[in-house]
């Protein structure tokens, strides 16, 4: 199957996601990678479509996105960092631990983009503190902080 041309401002597209993030559809919530500054920050984005599923069950007269899930896209841009910013990332498995500071200024609807901006505030061999915002058009509408341990898949192996 044939590839579209790659854009100079595209830094990962979805291809490329696929391979670094465990995620898929319906859960996988980056669809490209605009930035990208290894052990420091990360910019990527998420369109958000009308027919995404979980409008079907949350507030399916006024379509707004759960705001776990924009956390959770967060989460996963931080994750496409820490696999840029670690040694050997394909032998270590990225688990969420915490989530702090979450807030939400103002509601994701069906036709925005959400343009994601994580920054590492700690990264340890074993666990990493990120941060990160969400914007739609320069506007903030969610932030949140969000802590990870870093775990050796052949460990992890051997004790099953």
């Amino acid at each position: 199957m044939p590839q579209r041309p790659q854009k100079n401002k595209d830094l990962l597209t979805i291809e490329k996601i696929l391979k670094i993030l465990p995620h898929r559809y319906p859960f996988l919530l980056v669809d490209r990678v605009l930035k990208l500054d290894k052990g420091k920050s990360i910019t990527a984005i998420k369109n958000v479509t009308s027919n995404e599923p979980f409008f079907q069950g949350h507030f399916p007269h006024i379509k707004v996105m759960p705001g776990v899930l924009i956390v959770e896209a967060l989460a996963q841009a931080g994750g496409i960092l820490l696999y840029h910013s670690i040694p050997d990332p394909e032998k270590i498995l990225m688990l969420l631990t915490k989530i702090d500071k979450a807030k939400f200024r103002r509601p994701v609807v069906p036709g925005d983009q959400l343009k994601l901006e994580v920054e590492i505030l700690r990264l340890k061999s074993k666990f990493c503190h990120i941060v990160g915002k969400a914007f739609v058009d320069g506007e903030a509408v969610a932030e949140s902080e969000a802590m990870a341990t870093l775990t050796n898949l052949e460990e992890l192996n051997e004790k099953e």
